[in-house]
């Protein structure tokens, strides 16, 4: 559910920003099953369960938007971008606090052992996406910063090598998202892992 509260974000923003295209697509929508990627959530996680894969990845299909319809063309593909991100946060502290509080609330260890993975997985999927390699969130939040003639050539290098980038990138995804993942999950729920 993380990665669809993800997806549907990208599509809200950009509705708010004026493009309807996910609305229209029928993708502002909170059921899964809209959301699925066979490849990519159901196919590569399988495989990797069943080759017992160290670290678990997937995705679901990217909720489509048209930066085109965007009231402001500078700054739209960037906030659009980071709304996934920013839900992924958002969910991470909701449940952070509930961990945080959990003596207060005497929750049952069941409980307790859920609000970790959603906390875990939501900062994972949060950090990871702001990583600045296409096809990632972060990507798009670079291009916006850097000058015209920058992104431009960014953004062709990226639809040519990003692929092989990301790829690259997962394998070494662990030592650049480890510190910032420990840092923040401690952080919120205040206890360190």
């Amino acid at each position: 559910m993380s990665v669809v509260i993800h997806e549907v974000s990208h599509g809200f923003a950009a509705e708010k920003l004026g493009d309807p295209t996910a609305r229209l697509a029928g993708r502002l929508t909170l059921n899964p099953i809209n959301h699925i990627d066979l490849f990519g959530s159901f196919i590569l996680p399988v495989l990797l369960v069943l080759t017992h894969s160290p670290f678990l990845f997937g995705w679901a299909k990217p909720v489509p938007y048209n930066p085109y319809n965007l009231k402001n063309q500078k700054w739209g593909p960037a906030i659009v971008a980071v709304a996934g991100p920013f839900s992924n946060i958002c969910l991470a502290v909701i449940f952070g606090l509930i961990i945080r509080f959990s003596n207060t609330l005497q929750l049952t260890q069941a409980f307790f052992d859920v609000s970790v993975m959603i906390v875990m997985t939501n900062l994972v999927l949060a950090v990871f996406n702001m990583i600045p390699v296409p096809p990632l969130d972060g990507s798009k939040v670079l291009l916006s910063v850097l000058p015209y003639h920058q992104a431009r050539n960014l953004e062709m290098w990226g639809q040519q090598y990003g692929i092989i980038l990301l790829i690259g990138v997962m394998f070494f995804a662990g030592a650049i998202i480890e510190p910032i993942f420990r840092f923040l999950f401690t952080l919120i729920t205040g206890y360190a892992i």
